[in-house]
């Protein structure tokens, strides 16, 4: 497998890509090419064409959840696909994975919107919908992890905004958010977008689903964002027993839960244009 960071918070050291506070990653793997998240802005598609990517050839777009700095990019990706059309270009059709209610309103407590901007029956035009909340294989190897199982009692654990149901704006526990996870023959490498569920809820979840313990690396959103005492010590805890071979945590993780995991775990630097082969 071969990843590709298209958007982070942070770029390559003496690379001129663009960054902004999202995610979005490149995935290949077998003959399959995946587009992990979209990031906010039209800027994931600026780098993936410095980078020699083609958003026109995916296979799968998978959204790890609702939020606007991993949904929003979608507009400007419908754009590009709406122009090849207008031009009479063929244009592969991918399939879209992600939770049942990504596609939900969302809204901060002051009603702001915060979620995908973009519809069912607006994306439906363009690709093929899969919203299952169940584990979904993309390869052989590659798996979307579906609806996470919540175990531990130091993670997921605080709203953030609400979600629009049946009329009623409730707490938004982001029950969507969720994650890929793929089998090496070395062992797991997982890929998160901002790990409302828990990182170390989605680790236990994605070792049951693949059925191996042995994890190579974890990339992506960690969101340990000023986290509490009890979050960030049952997350170092966690690491430190785990044993990752390396961690490649960014966008949603601060600079001093960086250098706490830094003690536990061999962390490395993220950024957009960063390419990792498993």
């Amino acid at each position: 497998m071969k990843l590709t960071v298209l958007i982070d918070n942070n770029t390559l050291v003496d690379r001129y890509f663009l960054g902004e506070p999202g995610a979005s990653y490149f995935i290949e793997d077998a003959d399959k090419r995946i587009l992990f998240d979209v990031g906010y802005s039209n800027a994931f598609i600026i780098n993936a064409r410095k980078l020699s990517v083609d958003l026109l050839e995916l296979d799968f777009i998978v959204l790890s959840h609702a939020h606007l700095d991993h949904t929003w990019g979608l507009i400007p990706l419908v754009r590009l696909y709406t122009e090849r059309m207008i031009e009479n270009l063929q244009v592969k059709k991918p399939t879209l994975v992600t939770h049942p209610i990504t596609l939900s309103a969302r809204r901060f407590q002051d009603m702001t919107e915060i979620g995908s901007l973009l519809v069912e029956d607006q994306l439906s035009s363009y690709f093929h919908l899969e919203l299952t909340r169940e584990p979904m294989w993309l390869t052989e190897r590659l798996a979307f992890l579906g609806e996470i199982e919540r175990t531990n009692e130091f993670e997921a654990k605080k709203p953030v905004g609400k979600i629009l149901e049946d009329g009623a704006a409730k707490d938004d526990f982001l029950i969507d958010d969720s994650a890929l996870a793929y089998k090496s023959p070395k062992g797991l490498v997982i890929i998160t977008g901002c790990s409302h569920a828990g990182i170390c809820n989605i680790v236990e979840y994605s070792k049951k689903i693949c059925g191996e313990d042995r994890v190579v690396d974890i990339v992506g959103g960690f969101h340990l964002l000023n986290p509490s005492s009890k979050q960030l010590q049952g997350t170092i805890e966690y690491m430190r027993s785990l044993c990752p071979s390396s961690v490649h945590a960014c966008h949603c993780t601060d600079l001093d839960s960086k250098i706490a995991l830094s003690g536990v775990v061999d962390l490395k630097e993220v950024g957009a244009g960063l390419t990792i082969e498993y």
